[in-house]
């Protein structure tokens, strides 16, 4: 596996090794990148071109995986899938799916490359990429004598230029830098490209533009470097030389193997120019690869001998520092120790020994391929120097593994022997430990004045724990006595550390003589603890059952203080000033209770100062004070008097209120009766039966002057209205009458008096145009009258139809008789409210009554205007009527339709039907 421009590629192959660690840090070079990105682009148009195409930006047009599969197709010279045209991303993402399937088809495996990231234009992946394709295409097939693709391109260009004069090529950056090894291998294959003599190492500038400009011109090779980037980087990018230089090789090399048979004329003419030149050449370079060779096997043979020697040197050393080790038998007389030396020889035989073993076995492994090497190479066999042949270091080794055995048996002896006096040691350290354990933070827990700070609930939970504690206590009493049992047996038996056994069991004993003394002096602490916390404890909830009460008596009393009242009548505000003088006869039995409670809160605050008890003041039953209490109370005996001048304040305001009642009252029960008087009148004239038309205008006319002279009475009763509402008096027990109600009667009668007005003198003015008798009148207005049941004024339209049948017209019942109602119903009430005024039902039946003009009796006329002709001219109108309604009808007579007209006709009938609303002139 490589890493390729973040790229992990896998080759199936195996021809490239692991790149070098200056390689991956090279990735994050810029300079580097520029190079890749010029190199690669290049080198790709020099494929592309063949298909008629190129690119311009690497990044960019690759996204699309078009020109890609291109590419691929191009290099390979096989047909990859149809593409995707497409322009969505995931059309983008197929195509490039495709050619890394393609890529991968090849043996090459891309780990860590998705389509996506070519697809959004990562120049890294792009470039990783691209470099993948020149290895798999361009390199990987570069074979000499069975090395790597870059180790056989870096031997044929040290072998090529070998013969050249400051050529040392030795990898594919610093020694390319200069140009003379591009203008070698130019010149070893052409030289009648390039004079090399005259090239100088101090100016490469020169020479790589040489070689480039050579290579682009005659060997087809596009400039994909640039001089600069390679002389101004410290360390050229050796992707991109190694692409360059592998044109060179297919150039050359290609050229060589796989051109077809030439034209037999040209190839003596070739052969006969440039024979001199290559043959001293190429002999040259037999020999030098027959030297080689030799000198190949016999450096290996050479290395494997001083790897020998150097492994065996190595080995026997090792057993000679590790044999006095192995036969020591010094130990401290302790389990540890002993211990430790085997923990010491199982890592020995753990890490130290096994790559002993692997340096063994390769040794041998290398002595058998020496020879081997060596018999088939017709050289003689390899004898080790002294001290170190294979028998010798076989016995070394026999040595060592016995001194192993015996060094291991010893150690298990005396481990076992140790461990049996260890173990009664172990047994002290357990149960020493295990009451220590137990008995840590005991003496500081007893000596703890935690109670202290306790309430009662939480310091009889602490007796609690402490009785707990005192039985444990007497079950540890068996433990200890064991503890020292064993510290004596080891003192018998003469442990090696009895000195620390019994300064540890001493220091046991006297700590547990001091927990009985401590605990003894906690239990009586905590009793007188306790009852004092009792005493409080009860002052504290006799504190909490009396102050809830009270709290609440006056929370509920301050907001009964303060409470806004609304009160509209002399008898409600008495009765809160009665109410109030029977609250304030209860304070002195609260002031009592106020008194009890307080001293409560003293005596506790007596006993918490006189036993220093912290957060004994504090109340667990309520969060009621004292202080709280003092407040509120004296908040309640300063609102006492400050609701006495509330309530006076208020009885004040009701006694003005109920004069202003009474002046309005007084007032509105006159008013009221004469504005209703006035209308009961004004309506019986309005029903039409009492005299002539001529008296009933009279009449009403003397109400209409009555009434405005009455007008100042209700201006008066506005202005005590006002004081009224001013005081906020929504109800008046002396009178059923409101401002209200009086405004919209006297507004009903004024509007009554001039509506009745107004249909008298219309009546009057019908009765004169129409020659109506004031009997029909009578009985229009009797026959109206009896079916006005309410008295309105309007007849719905069942009231109208009946008046109609009492008045002696015939109306069906059938659908005819329905459809001539409803005609006659358009007529009087044409807006269609669903009522009939006497105004309209008069203008009815006085034209039913009497002779009145019609539209035929107009057209008739016009008829005999105009000599029988269906049309009237202009001239006609004007020499029979007046100028003002000869031009009337001139204006509004529609033109003349009909058969046989004249120019400028009009029409006479459509005209008259307008006149009586029969259409929609």
């Amino acid at each position: 596996m490589m890493m390729e421009n973040g790229i992990s590629m896998e080759y199936g192959d195996g021809y490239m090794e692991q790149e070098e660690e200056w390689e991956r840090e090279g990735l994050l070079d810029p300079a580097w990148e520029k190079q890749q990105k010029k190199t690669f682009t290049a080198w790709c148009n020099s494929h592309l071109r063949k298909a008629g195409t190129a690119i311009d930006n690497i990044e960019e047009d690759f996204r699309n995986g078009l020109k890609l599969m291109l590419l691929l197709e191009v290099i390979s010279g096989e047909t990859l899938p149809k593409p995707d045209r497409g322009k969505m991303r995931f059309h983008k993402i197929a195509n490039v799916n495709k050619a890394l399937d393609f890529i991968a088809s090849k043996g090459v495996h891309l780990v860590s490359i998705g389509a996506e990231e070519i697809v959004d234009g990562n120049l890294k992946m792009t470039l990783g990429m691209i470099w993948t394709i020149i290895l798999r295409f361009a390199i990987q097939d570069i074979s000499v004598e069975e090395m790597t693709a870059k180790e056989g391109l870096l031997l044929w260009c040290q072998r090529k230029t070998a013969p050249y004069k400051n050529v040392n090529v030795q990898n594919f950056h610093l020694s390319f830098k200069d140009g003379l090894a591009f203008c070698a291998l130019i010149h070893r294959h052409r030289p009648d490209l390039i004079d090399y003599a005259k090239l100088s190492k101090d100016n490469p500038m020169e020479n790589l533009n040489t070689a480039f400009d050579v290579a682009e011109k005659y060997l087809d090779i596009p400039r994909m470097l640039d001089p600069d980037d390679l002389i101004n980087t410290p360390k050229p990018d050796e992707r991109a030389i190694m692409t360059y230089v592998s044109c060179y090789y297919h150039a050359f090399q290609g050229a060589q193997q796989n051109t077809a048979l030439p034209d037999e004329r040209a190839v003596m003419t070739y052969v006969s120019s440039y024979y001199h030149c290559f043959s001293g050449a190429q002999k040259a370079e037999t020999a030098a690869n027959r030297i080689c060779k030799v000198l190949k096997v016999n450096q290996e043979n050479e290395r494997l001998m001083e790897e020998y020697e150097r492994l065996a040197s190595d080995l026997l050393e090792w057993i000679r520092r590790t044999m006095p080790w192995l036969n020591s038998r010094q130990a401290d007389n302790s389990l540890a120790g002993v211990q430790k030396k085997l923990e010491e020889y199982r890592t020995y035989r753990r890490k130290h020994k096994p790559p002993r073993v692997e340096q063994k076995a390769k040794l041998e492994t290398n002595f058998n391929t020496l020879q081997t090497k060596l018999r088939l190479s017709n050289r003689p066999a390899y004898l080790p120097t002294e001290g170190k042949t294979v028998s010798d270091i076989s016995n070394s080794w026999k040595g060592l593994e016995l001194a192993e055995k015996a060094f291991e048996e010893w150690l298990l002896a005396e481990t076992m022997r140790l461990e049996r006096l260890e173990h009664l040691a172990q047994k002290f350290k357990h149960k020493a430990d295990a009451h220590e354990d137990w008995t840590r933070g005991k003496e500081e827990m007893l000596q703890s004045q935690d109670f202290r700070q306790c309430k009662l609930n939480e310091l009889k939970a602490l007796k609690k724990k402490h009785e707990a504690f005192e039985s444990d206590l007497a079950a540890h009493q068996d433990r200890v006595e064991q503890i020292a049992a064993i510290a004596q047996e080891l003192n018998t038996l003469e442990y090696h550390d009895c000195v620390s056994v019994n300064a540890r069991c001493q220091r046991i004993c006297d700590q547990w003589d001091r927990l009985g003394a401590l605990t003894q002096r906690r239990r009586t602490a905590l009793d007188e603890a306790e009852r004092i916390l009792e005493k409080i404890d009860i002052l504290h909830l006799e504190f909490a059952k009396r102050a809830a009460p009270f709290n609440n008596w006056l929370d509920g009393t301050r907001e009964d203080l303060v409470d806004m009242f609304i009160v509209h009548t002399m008898e409600e505000i008495q009765g809160l000033i009665q109410a109030h003088d029977q609250f304030k006869a209860t304070l002195g039995e609260a002031d009592k209770e106020f008194n009890l409670i307080v001293n409560l809160v003293r005596e506790v605050e007596s006993i918490v100062k006189q036993h220093q008890i912290p957060g004994g003041l504090e109340n667990p039953y309520t969060t009621l004070t004292a202080n709280d209490m003092t407040r509120k109370w004296s908040d309640v005996r300063q609102l006492v008097p400050q609701r006495d001048q509330t309530l006076a304040n208020e009885l004040r305001k009701q006694q003005n209120n109920e004069m202003l009642r009474r002046q309005f009252a007084e007032k509105a029960n006159v008013v009221g009766p004469w504005i209703e008087r006035q209308m009961d009148a004004v309506t019986a004239i309005g029903m039409g039966m009492q005299g002539s038309l001529e008296d009933q205008l009279h009449r009403l006319k003397e109400y209409e002057q009555a009434v405005y002279a009455y007008k100042p009475n209700i201006e008066e009763l506005e202005k005590i209205h006002q004081a009224v509402q001013e005081s906020m008096i929504f109800e008046n027990r002396y009178t059923n009458y409101t401002m209200e109600t009086l405004r919209v009667g006297w507004e009903q009668l004024l509007t009554s008096i001039n509506r009745n007005i107004n249909e008298v003198e219309n009546q009057i003015l019908t009765r004169d145009s129409k020659g109506i008798s004031q009997e029909q009148l009578n009985e229009f207005r009797s026959s109206f009258n009896h079916f006005d049941k309410n008295r309105t004024g309007r007849l719905t339209p069942e009231e109208f139809k009946s008046c109609l049948v009492s008045l002696g017209y015939s109306i069906g019942k059938d659908r005819q008789g329905d459809m001539d109602f409803q005609r006659i119903l358009a007529v009087v009430d044409p807006n269609n409210t669903g009522y009939v005024h006497f105004d309209a039902f008069l203008d009815f039946m006085t034209r039913e009554s009497t002779d009145t003009d019609t539209a035929e009796q107009v057209i008739d006329s016009f008829r005999i205007l105009a000599a029988d002709k269906p049309y009237i001219l202009p001239d006609e109108l004007r020499r029979e009527l007046p100028p003002d309604q000869a031009e009337y009808c001139i204006q509004r007579m529609p033109p003349y339709k009909g058969p046989n007209g004249v120019h400028g006709a009009l029409d006479y009938m459509s005209f008259s039907t307008a006149l009586y609303g029969e259409t929609d002139l």
